[in-house]
């Protein structure tokens, strides 16, 4: 089963970093945001990638090009070219980068890859958010509810997506950008069934925000998986700056996995 990692905006609230960088290659603790996002899903099997480019994009896939070496000493011969890698833990990633576009918006990247998924359902999340979300828990949520749809709720202050949720989990309406004080928003780590293409528009304009999971909600499609603990998104310089202090003073709570490479 496939994630897919929206990371083609060109991040405008976070102008100072991305001026130069893709917002996903914003670093926290020395490592991208995209790099931690990956280590949630891995940590759970889920260790094949889809990236959805855009802004920038040619940063993300260099990245990923020169990864053994950028994450590992080594030591090169000049003259013959031979390249060795020590103490060479590699992640076991397998990653297709797809340039979806640089004014395309979330759907419109989205349906740009549908050829790509050959399952029945795939998890999806946007490039620039961390939490200590279960996703054994999310993905069992999402096949025992049978709908298209999922998305994890979360409750911070904060403008995102808000949620109308019923006393099942069912999304009745989904606001895209409402300024909430209370109730639940969208938090990305979505999972959906293939049937999502169907309410995506195979032009740049679609939002996924917009009409997709608004008539995913009018069709009753569409629950919400509550998450509680620790959600943070990377919108502005104050979150990297957060997200860098939690990381230096060891309570990055996203942080779950035990390998030596932190």
């Amino acid at each position: 089963m496939k994630a897919v990692i929206l990371c083609g905006g060109r991040g405008t609230r976070l102008r100072e970093e991305t001026e130069f960088k893709p917002k996903p290659l914003v670093e926290i603790g020395g490592k991208p945001m995209l790099w931690h996002i990956m280590k949630i899903y891995s940590q759970y099997g889920i260790k094949d990638f889809i990236l959805c480019l855009g802004y920038k994009g040619d940063m993300i896939k260099d990245y990923f090009l020169n990864y053994e070496t950028r994450s590992h000493d080594f030591n090169i011969n000049l003259k013959s070219g031979e390249l060795n890698v020590l103490n060479n833990s590699m992640e076991d990633w397998n990653i297709t980068c797809v340039d979806t576009g640089l004014n395309a918006e979330t759907g419109a990247r989205i349906k740009k890859i549908e050829k790509y998924i050959d399952d029945d359902e795939f998890f999806l999340t946007y490039g620039d958010g961390v939490a200590d979300i279960n996703i054994d828990e999310l993905y069992k949520f999402h096949k025992d509810h049978g709908k298209i749809g999922t998305v994890t709720a979360v409750r911070p202050l904060s403008r995102f997506g808000l949620l109308s949720i019923s006393g099942e989990n069912l999304i009745t309406d989904f606001s895209k950008k409402s300024l909430v004080h209370d109730g639940w928003i969208d938090g990305g780590f979505f999972v959906f069934n293939r049937k999502i293409f169907d309410y995506l528009e195979d032009n740049d304009s679609c939002i996924l925000e917009g009409a997709p999971l608004k008539n995913l909600s009018k069709d009753n499609q569409f629950m919400s998986f509550k998450h509680t603990g620790f959600w943070q998104c990377m919108d502005t310089s104050k979150h990297v700056n957060l997200l860098n202090a939690l990381w230096n003073s060891e309570n990055a709570k996203w942080r779950m996995w035990d390998d030596v490479e932190k």
